[in-house]
């Protein structure tokens, strides 16, 4: 990033997950992995899980094959600055930027996304529905290990990996500042995202999770949604055989999601998505901090 305009931004949350986001229509700004992170840096940065930037789908490489589908891509980044394939609070994040920016109307819109395309349900205000696929579960799991215990980890992938734990108490998973160790370690050779699950009720749980890239936040919309396919199975629910949706309710730190999957297996998640601020910065500050 050389240019010496002032580079427009916003910040928004879903649940309190929270982020940067930066409108780049025609793909022109240059954000490596570095300037993400300085940018998402909570002290000398903006401050943010990740980083969201918008672009048109015909003018980024990885979105153009999705363009006939969804005008627009969510390049979403973690707040390390490395790239990730899916962000569910992010896309209902994204979606609210782009109805609150006038690129889109309520109701029904596509969003492009590593993970493909995301159908989303966006009302004028109040919460946004994100179709979130299939979620796939491959045989292989780990074992979490932290403060002397071991957990199974349920493997499941919304379009990003995901291991779930359920465990007795949250407290358990300690502070969730590093990695959580995990075994065998090949089973994610990528990194993955690690929930932590305990009972509240019927249908009802709540977690907590280490995001790979971002350290524990405040919640996570494609963990909710593996934690609720994973919470199904474990009830002996499966929508796709019985043909009934099943529909969790999902407690996440910054608030709670409603996950329901439908008996064709699609998952759906609603939440709340709110734009908090706008403002610009100065890209002379992000050159002089990352010299």
């Amino acid at each position: 990033m050389t240019s010496t305009q002032r580079v427009p931004f916003l910040k928004g949350h879903g649940t309190e997950n929270d982020f940067v986001i930066v409108p780049d229509p025609d793909g022109l700004l240059d954000l490596p992995a570095a300037a993400v992170a300085r940018i998402c840096d909570r002290r000398a940065g903006l401050g943010g899980d990740g980083l969201l930037r918008v672009v048109r789908s015909a003018a980024h490489p990885e979105a153009r094959d999705q363009a006939d589908e969804a005008e627009w891509f969510m390049d979403y980044r973690n707040g390390d600055g490395s790239i990730a394939e899916m962000c569910g609070n992010g896309t209902r994040v994204f979606a609210r930027y782009l109805l609150h920016a006038g690129l889109v109307e309520a109701g029904d819109l596509a969003i492009a996304t590593r993970a493909g395309v995301r159908r989303v349900h966006l009302a004028k205000t109040g919460d946004v529905t994100v179709s979130m696929g299939r979620a796939e579960l491959p045989e292989d799991g780990v074992v979490v290990t932290l403060g002397g215990r071991s957990w199974p980890a349920r493997n499941v992938n919304m379009g990003n990996p995901h291991a779930v734990a359920f465990v007795e108490d949250l407290a358990h998973a300690g502070d969730l500042l590093a990695v959580p160790p995990f075994s065998p370690a090949a089973v994610y050779p990528d990194g993955v995202n690690i929930e932590f699950v305990v009972d509240r009720g019927p249908g009802h749980v709540a977690m907590r999770v280490h995001e790979r890239g971002s350290g524990e936040t405040r919640s996570c919309g494609t963990g909710a949604c593996a934690v609720a396919v994973a919470a199904a199975r474990r009830d002996g629910l499966d929508p796709t055989a019985t043909g009934t949706p099943v529909a969790y309710t999902v407690d996440v730190l910054g608030g709670s999601l409603k996950i329901t999957e439908l008996p064709d297996g699609t998952v759906e998640m609603t939440g709340p998505a709110e734009i908090v601020a706008e403002g610009t910065f100065d890209p002379t500050w992000l050159t002089a901090a990352l010299a």
